[in-house]
């Protein structure tokens, strides 16, 4: 979900988060739908705050008017006790919030626990949701019913020096081959830097290669999940990304355990010439000594024009199944979701809206914003939406595998398959 790398450190949080919620059915339903009192919320505490508390606090202060005798109390979880705070919300409805800010690959284990209530019917209703980005919808939706608002999405792109590029004649690269060989032609003139900067340990940078080379992480049937790692396209891709890992790119040595946050701080600063970042990483770029010297595209698939599949990660507003407070809560959550809060969210804190139409405005106004733009438009992808994602992403099933093979101690078809195995015992064992 997070941070510089705001994405990605709140996704490694939200693993933990879920992988310590309860399984618990003592979080049934409330009786209750009362229509005047307080309604409380939990939202993640950002580094810099400041500017997301001051849109919250526009939100509550239209909803307690538009509500008399309806106050909101907005709390700031810090990401370190998270997974203590959720767990305890869900374990005693009494402690709990009626409204709640969630990673969304938090989803289906917060439903499998019983935490989340199904707002199908409301969010069908909701005038702005016909305008929601398929993939933003897709994670708050779990065997077909809805649990939450979409409420930012984050994806991922080529980063790359322009400077850099001038200075050695070399042209953007337009598909995954050229992006290798432009790579290795940098590192073969500056072997100070890196040609594309790679991480064994950084998951949603590897996954485009393995979505562009038509490989999937699973397949879902009937609620279930079947690993498709090990699939033949799924190999192809793995065997693309951990092949950039050399002494003419991105030497192992160095490289096998970056994650997605040491790949963005390299680039920023000045030691890479190529980095796969998100639209979340801007900030940490501008920071750094590559500001006025780089530029950002969509990170290029197999077909010379085509768009590689991003990861489309993100946070979503979801209610509490044991509110006293339905209507209200669902009320607030849609305010806090709604398009005019997403748009000074955008402002405020640069997270990209999940309406389609108040993207566009944005990178209308931002150009830096465009090339994520276009990569959402080109079609992302998600996790599973299985409960055991969290166990798989927590226990490094991937990252594991990506390193067995840049290490040489496993072949991709080997560490694939071991990987699949641990995938389809995680899916096993929630059904």
């Amino acid at each position: 979900m997070k941070l510089p790398s705001r994405l990605a450190v709140l996704l490694a949080a939200a693993a933990v988060v879920t992988a310590c919620a309860p399984q618990t059915s003592d979080n049934s339903s409330s009786d209750k739908d009362e229509k005047t009192g307080t309604l409380r919320v939990w939202l993640f505490q950002e580094v810099g705050n400041k500017p997301k508390e001051k849109v919250v606090d526009s939100v509550v202060a239209a909803f307690e008017k538009k509500h008399d005798g309806t106050k909101v109390d907005v709390e700031y979880i810090p990401v370190e006790t998270r997974a203590q705070r959720v767990k305890a919300a869900f374990n005693d409805p009494k402690s709990a919030p009626d409204v709640i800010e969630y990673g969304n690959t938090d989803t289906a284990g917060y439903v499998k626990d019983g935490g989340l209530l199904d707002v199908s019917k409301e969010f069908g209703a909701w005038s702005e949701a016909k305008d929601t980005d398929p993939t933003a919808k897709q994670s708050v939706t779990v065997d077909g019913k809805i649990y939450g608002a979409p409420f930012y999405v984050g994806v991922r792109a080529l980063y790359y020096r322009t400077d850099v590029f001038k200075e050695l004649g070399l042209e953007v690269p337009k598909t995954m081959a050229e992006l290798a060989t432009t790579a290795r032609a940098v590192r073969a003139e500056k072997p100070e830097l890196y040609g594309l900067v790679v991480g064994g340990a950084y998951t949603y940078g590897a996954m485009p290669f393995v979505w562009a080379n038509g490989g999937e992480l699973a397949e879902g049937k009937g609620g279930s999940y079947t690993s498709e790692i090990d699939s033949a396209a799924a190999q192809k891709g793995i065997k693309a990304y951990t092949s950039l890992f050399s002494d003419d790119n991105c030497p192992a040595a160095k490289c096998a355990g970056m994650g997605g946050n040491d790949t963005v701080t390299a680039f920023a600063a000045g030691k890479a010439s190529m980095a796969i970042g998100g639209d979340f990483s801007h900030a940490a770029v501008e920071a750094g000594k590559v500001k006025g010297k780089y530029a950002v595209v969509p990170l290029p698939g197999v077909k010379a024009g085509s768009v590689a599949p991003a990861f489309a990660g993100g946070n979503n507003i979801g209610v509490l199944k044991s509110t006293s407070h339905r209507t209200l809560a669902v009320q607030l959550m849609e305010s806090l979701a709604s398009k005019e809060t997403q748009a000074s969210m955008f402002e405020a804190m640069g997270f990209l809206p999940t309406f389609g139409d108040v993207r566009e405005k944005a990178a209308a106004e931002k150009p830096y914003v465009k090339p994520f733009v276009e990569t959402l438009g080109a079609g992302t992808k998600f996790v599973p939406a299985s409960p055991a994602w969290s166990e798989i992403d927590a226990s490094l099933v991937l990252p594991t595998m990506f390193q067995e093979v840049i290490s040489g101690k496993k072949d991709v078809a080997g560490a694939s398959g071991d990987a699949a195995k641990k995938m389809d015992s995680a899916f096993g064992s929630v059904g």
